[in-house]
């Protein structure tokens, strides 16, 4: 048990580094690019890790609250959800205001309609009708 503890520790610990070192973005990482840090962790296999964790990346959250797992790290939109945007609101208030006006109308072409068909069952013809509503 304790000799596969041996091996297992340091291949967790390169396992976690070499993760956490892609996914750190390349201005964050310390003294040396990117890409030399995933050679040195994967290459020096214990010390490479430690090296990494103690002296290659910035430990201090970024401005702008980016995290590692945002796609487009310079191009962060203003808004976070849709329903933050004024805009967007704005758009939806006006989308429903046509919408309603819309079913307004059809309800009045509806009743219209209800309307004339009464008429025709009860005998009366279309040209004793009232003139549609707008």
């Amino acid at each position: 048990m304790f000799r596969a503890l041996i091996y297992l520790l340091p291949l967790a610990l390169t396992i976690y580094a070499f993760i956490d070192c892609l996914n750190t973005p390349e201005d964050e990482a310390k003294h040396l690019p990117k890409i030399a840090w995933v050679f040195i962790i994967l290459l020096f296999w214990i010390v490479g890790p430690i090296v990494w964790l103690a002296a290659g990346k910035m430990r201090q959250v970024p401005a702008g609250g980016r995290t590692p797992s945002e796609w487009h790290r310079n191009h962060r939109s203003q808004w976070v959800a849709p329903d933050d945007n004024p805009e967007f609101l704005n758009a939806l208030k006006e989308e429903n205001k046509k919408d309603e006006s819309l079913l307004k109308d059809w309800e009045a072409d509806l009743r219209r309609r209800e309307e004339e068909l009464k008429r025709r069952e009860s005998g009366a013809g279309p040209e004793e009708s009232a003139p549609p509503a707008s």
